[in-house]
């Protein structure tokens, strides 16, 4: 029995790594609010996720302002340059799907395929900032070539972000929505920790044995 309440137990410590994500969670999405704050945000959750993974961290509210006071200026940089192709990517899809003729289906595949690495820059680009030091225009580009290089990882932690829509096939009203209050509490936290599992395989990869593997590394593509 005594065993059962040694903190040091499985289920405590599976426990406490929820509570953690939890308490992240809803700390990102506080600070992901104002819109203009959510790159910096993000990257601070990936700061600590990623350190969470290989157990660095202990104090989620210190490590998560000081990604998000160090990578602001990058991050929201970084966040106003995805809304801005994001809104461009939008308005030039709608543009296509109007038009009929086999040019317009050409350029739907062409802006296909611009989507689709504007989802593969976007899975990585916010991790990239978090782990390495580098200018904005660097970062976009490691971004894209670890996307491209790691696409088996790629495609699985597409995967795992896209895993909540399978709640939409379940046909229970009631379950839906508890899962999708559990999403709110948990989810994007929960996405990035289980990511972070795979961004550390990739990163090490990328970072000298010499150097410092906790801290900004600049990455040379």
């Amino acid at each position: 029995m005594g065993r059962f309440f040694n903190m040091d137990n499985k289920f405590f410590v599976f426990m406490g790594r929820l509570a953690d994500l939890c308490m992240l969670n809803i700390l990102c999405i506080i600070c992901c609010i104002p819109v203009i704050t959510a790159g910096a945000s993000l990257t601070a959750l990936y700061y600590v996720t990623l350190k969470m993974v290989r157990n660095e961290e202990s104090y989620i509210f210190r490590s998560f302002f000081k990604s998000f006071k160090q990578n602001f200026r990058q991050a929201t940089v970084i966040n106003l340059i995805m809304l801005a192709a994001a809104v461009l990517l939008y308005l030039d899809t709608r543009i296509t799907k109007a038009m009929a003729d086999p040019m317009g289906k050409i350029l739907a595949m062409i802006f296909a395929l611009f989507t689709m690495i504007y989802v593969i820059i976007l899975l990585y680009l916010y991790p990239v900032l978090a782990k390495f030091y580098n200018s904005v225009k660097n970062t976009f580009k490691n971004a894209l070539l670890m996307g491209i290089r790691h696409l088996p990882y790629t495609f699985l932690m597409l995967a795992v972000c896209a895993s909540p829509l399978l709640i939409l096939f379940i046909p229970s009203f009631q379950v839906q929505m508890f899962l999708i209050f559990v999403l709110i509490l948990i989810g994007p936290a929960l996405a990035a920790y289980c990511n972070s599992h795979f961004f550390v395989r990739i990163f090490d990869k990328y970072i000298p044995e010499e150097a410092d593997a906790s801290e900004g590394t600049e990455v040379i593509s």
